[in-house]
């Protein structure tokens, strides 16, 4: 006969006696379908973290494979939406029997969407990364949507100032002239001389999340991303030709932004949307002039939600 083998978390107890507010699984990687409203599902590579409370004082420890085999059915015969989220804290816990009634997960991957270019109609693939985080404590769920999305900045005071160079340069260029033809200033604003100063831009960040209600089913990742780009108007591009950078030039052109003047963009936008409960946004900038960042940070203001 098969001798037995121990079983040191069922038959021992602690050597020191304590609750625990979270034990589990770190950094568990493995692929999982996705749905997310308005696309196909996909296969996303994901890192996982898995935790239960050890609500025992004197229990030894948790079951850990439980929460790995769970995870695992997930992976190979199911698809991540809503209710296969709750269903999944609910095994965490089910399978804890008396030592947990608290669990947690957490998604992290990037998400790649096919995105068209500004004129030239070409298409490319783009990153984007997100966290998505189910907490089930004592029967009260919340269900999180984390998204960053990339996209750059004009500086208003920086195009101010190379606008008054450029007045400056053409008094200097014209002011012995008593007449100008068209013809000359047109040339001149096509050289050098003529656009003497740039505004400074940087590529910037927007991290966004928001509380997620029973309504939804698919993860409404792409909605998001679409409402924050078409907010702030000027995400970066993945096929580029020279129309589609002469686009995004104008477009940096006319969305001149503080990181205040994006954040309130985004904060307008967001409170008209009706699929999220709550939201937090933090606006990165990260500044071509100076070696720091210029940061902004705004939540929906609802009680008891999301604190700055």
């Amino acid at each position: 006969m098969p001798t037995s083998m121990p079983d040191i978390a069922n038959h021992t107890t602690a050597q020191t006696e304590g609750t625990l507010d979270w034990v589990g699984m770190s950094n568990i990687e493995m692929p999982i379908m996705v749905a997310s409203n308005g696309e196909a599902e996909r296969m996303v590579s994901a890192h996982v973290d898995a935790f239960v409370n050890l609500k025992e004082a004197q229990a030894k420890g948790i079951h850990m494979s439980r929460l790995y085999l769970l995870l695992d059915e997930l992976s190979t015969n199911g698809t991540l939406t809503y209710q296969s989220l709750v269903t999944l804290l609910d095994g965490f816990i089910s399978s804890h029997d008396d030592l947990s009634d608290q669990a947690k997960v957490q998604f992290n991957f990037e998400y790649h969407l096919r995105r068209k270019s500004l004129v030239s109609g070409k298409e490319g693939w783009k990153a984007y990364p997100v966290t998505i985080t189910g907490l089930l404590n004592k029967g009260q769920l919340t269900v999180e949507l984390a998204i960053d999305v990339r996209y750059s900045s004009t500086c208003p005071c920086s195009a101010a100032l190379a606008r008054q160079l450029i007045q400056q340069a053409f008094q200097d260029k014209f002011s012995t002239q008593n007449e100008l033809a068209l013809a000359d200033v047109h040339e001149w604003l096509g050289t050098t001389e003529g656009i003497v100063a740039t505004p400074h831009s940087q590529r910037s960040v927007a991290e966004v999340k928001v509380k997620l209600n029973s309504e939804v089913n698919d993860f409404p990742i792409t909605y998001l991303v679409d409402v924050i780009e078409e907010s702030l108007q000027t995400p970066v591009q993945a096929a580029v030709k020279r129309e589609d950078e002469q686009e995004f030039a104008r477009l940096n052109g006319q969305n001149l932004m503080f990181c205040e003047d994006a954040a309130r963009r985004l904060q307008y936008s967001m409170n008209q949307t009706t699929q999220f409960d709550d939201f937090w946004l933090k606006i990165n900038h990260l500044e071509s002039l100076h070696a720091h960042d210029a940061v902004s940070i705004t939540t929906k203001g609802v009680t008891d939600g999301y604190q700055p």
